[in-house]
């Protein structure tokens, strides 16, 4: 997975009025190998083009789902996108193995302070415990769940603060060593040297 070939969904209702969003969007378009694909921009109607969904998943080695933490979970067009292109006998079922083997990962910007996200904060939950549908989606459809990408007070944060986050989200999301599978395999390899 050396040239790998990662496609980022951008889900933002409002990319435009977006700080964090908007900045790491703009800061993945200059990199290679990053398929940046801005959901509400191509499906405004909300008419989602399945096949062609499917082709550009198909394409992607790393699948990112980048997306404001709406009401503890994601933007309603993001529900509907899973709905409608994890189809059954492509992505799950008999016959749906084609996501099988691919890296899920998630950038989530959260308007909260981060110790408000734990047991006994004002949210009592932790992104964590928040993120497990998308956790088990990720299981179910036999693709290998990654550690998330977070940003918390998206909405108090600095414009150095975000411009400094655009860059670890770019290094966290291209880091081939973000699967654990292959930290192992390359740790080992060291040790045989």
């Amino acid at each position: 997975m050396d040239n790998m070939k990662t496609l980022v969904l951008v889900v933002h209702p409002n990319i435009e009025s977006s700080r964090v969003n908007k900045k790491w969007k703009e800061a993945l378009l200059s990199v290679p190998g990053i398929t940046v694909h801005d959901l509400y921009e191509k499906y405004r109607n909300q008419s989602i083009d399945v096949e062609f969904e499917q082709q550009l998943l198909l394409a992607h080695d790393r699948i990112v789902f980048q997306f404001p933490l709406y009401w503890y979970s994601s933007p309603p067009l993001l529900k509907q996108w899973f709905d409608e292109v994890f189809t059954f006998g492509w992505a799950h079922g008999p016959g749906g193995t084609k996501l099988r083997g691919k890296e899920w990962v998630m950038a989530i910007s959260i308007g909260s302070p981060e110790h408000s996200f734990q047991a006994g904060g004002y949210n009592l939950f932790s992104v964590s415990e928040l993120t497990k549908p998308f956790q088990s989606s990720a299981n179910f459809v036999g693709m290998t769940y990654l550690p998330p990408f977070v940003e918390y007070r998206s909405n108090k944060i600095s414009d150095q603060e975000i411009a400094q986050s655009a860059i670890q989200y770019v290094e966290h999301i291209t880091n081939i060593e973000l699967n654990p599978k292959i930290r192992l395999r390359n740790y080992l390899k060291q040790l045989e040297e």
